[in-house]
């Protein structure tokens, strides 16, 4: 078996519109029946993700908040794995006008075209801080967090190598796991940028082509 764990962005790849059908699940359940791991890899924050994938026991682990959360579902255990911003930050984004923003255990987030405001203030407070992008979406992490940092800490607890994973996402913040992992895949929906770098580009999108994905894996067991 030269593949033991599957990578999987949430977003965009595992679930459509916020959600996982049920078809998906059953190919999720197939994979980890065969002994093999699941890893999810999003940009959520955690409570959002509980609220909305009650299946979330399929993962051994959770990279969460685009690399900043590791969350171990069997034991319900959260490790913070880098420093949030300092306190205040999310006010004054807020007073500068900055709508729709969100604050997790270390990620702020918010939606373009914030992003401008957002680099600003990280400017002028003068903080290493980076701005990630996920489509439309605009994340605020520490310098040098992203899901390859995330991942490598979950394979690391797990006792896999990233030669051992295949990986598969759809946008701009996938990249660094993506390039992380031995395989690397696309659903059929991802940025044409994603496409361009990884090894195999799917034929269905979203839930569907991580099927088509675990359906290859299993057919290709040895």
């Amino acid at each position: 078996m030269r593949y033991r764990v599957l990578a999987c962005d949430y977003d965009g790849t595992l679930a459509h519109d916020g959600r996982v059908e049920t078809g998906t699940l059953d190919a999720l359940e197939r994979f980890t029946a065969s002994g093999r791991t699941l890893i999810l890899v999003t940009g959520r924050e955690l409570d959002q993700l509980l609220s909305i994938f009650p299946e979330i026991s399929l993962c051994a682990r959770v990279v969460a908040e685009n690399g900043a959360l590791l969350y171990r579902p069997s034991s319900q255990e959260e490790k913070v794995l880098c420093k949030p911003p300092p306190a205040g930050f999310v006010s004054v984004l807020k007073a500068r006008g900055v709508t729709a923003i969100s604050a997790g255990r270390v990620i702020v987030a918010t939606w373009r075209p914030h992003e401008t405001t957002v680099l600003r203030t990280i400017r002028d407070w003068g903080l290493e801080m980076q701005v990630i992008f996920n489509k439309d979406a605009v994340m605020v992490l520490p310098s040098g967090v992203n899901k390859a940092t995330g991942l490598t800490a979950a394979l690391e607890e797990l006792g896999f190598s990233a030669h051992e994973t295949v990986g598969v996402g759809d946008a701009e913040n996938d990249h660094s796991f993506l390039s992380l992992c031995e395989r690397s895949a696309a659903v059929a929906n991802a940025l044409p940028a994603i496409k361009d770098e990884v090894d195999i580009v799917l034929q269905c999108d979203h839930g569907a082509g991580v099927v088509e994905l675990i359906d290859q894996l299993l057919a290709n067991s040895h």
